[in-house]
């Protein structure tokens, strides 16, 4: 059974930092792409970010990019992102998310989040 756990979400001033972590279990962690995605309060899903199976190459939303760092750790099934200079318009549920089959562009599985209030 596939099981995504995100944890390292809270309360946290403007320009402070957060690293957020998804571990995995249930498949195949390191064959596959991984990505994070956020929702707003009252808003849809927002794409964040994007690895690779390897880590070898990564992408970011323009509203992120600079600022948030995504990395994995295959040895121990592990997603993280780290949110650095993080902005009250970054306050979200932040979710980690699988492809539905390698190579696929739809991540319809993820875990229940872990919300990130950015406020002063």
């Amino acid at each position: 059974q596939v099981q995504l756990v995100e944890s390292g979400g809270g309360l946290v001033q403007p320009g402070g930092s957060l690293t957020l972590s998804c571990a995995a279990s249930g498949f195949s962690f390191s064959s596959y792409a991984m990505r994070w995605v956020r929702q707003a309060p009252g808003k849809g899903l927002e794409w964040v970010s994007d690895i690779a199976s390897g880590g070898g190459s990564t992408t970011y939303a323009d509203s992120v990019k600079g600022r948030f760092t995504i990395s994995r750790d295959n040895a121990k099934n592990t997603l993280s992102l780290q949110m650095n200079s993080l902005k009250p318009e970054d306050t979200a549920v932040y979710y980690c998310a699988k492809p539905n089959y390698r190579g696929s562009s739809v991540y319809s599985t993820h875990g229940q989040g872990t919300q990130v209030t950015v406020s002063s």
